[in-house]
């Protein structure tokens, strides 16, 4: 049972060391930065046809009530190819 239990342990650490985050700004205004900030996510599985969500940029604007961009985050998280997630945060007044 020891055996089992750190096999899954060490199987758990590496999806995790084999993850990857990464935030990159997509688009800047000259508008001011205000204090609102709309989010929109899409999740994809094997990299096929988005199993949830739509992560556009028009998506987070909508959710967000923005009538002026001011700038746009996009974050990815990756899990060794299988799972997928993109989320746009969009900021603006």
């Amino acid at each position: 049972m020891k055996k089992i239990f750190g096999l899954a342990l060490v199987a758990l650490s590496m999806m995790t060391i084999a993850s990857c985050t990464t935030v990159a700004p997509m688009a800047v205004t000259g508008n001011n930065v205000g204090k609102k900030c709309g989010v929109a996510e899409e999740t994809r599985i094997l990299g096929f046809y988005p199993f949830a969500g739509d992560h556009g940029i028009d998506k987070a604007v909508k959710n967000g009530g923005i009538k002026k961009i001011s700038h746009v985050d996009v974050q990815t998280y990756n899990l060794l190819g299988i799972l997928k997630t993109t989320t746009t945060k969009v900021y603006g007044e």
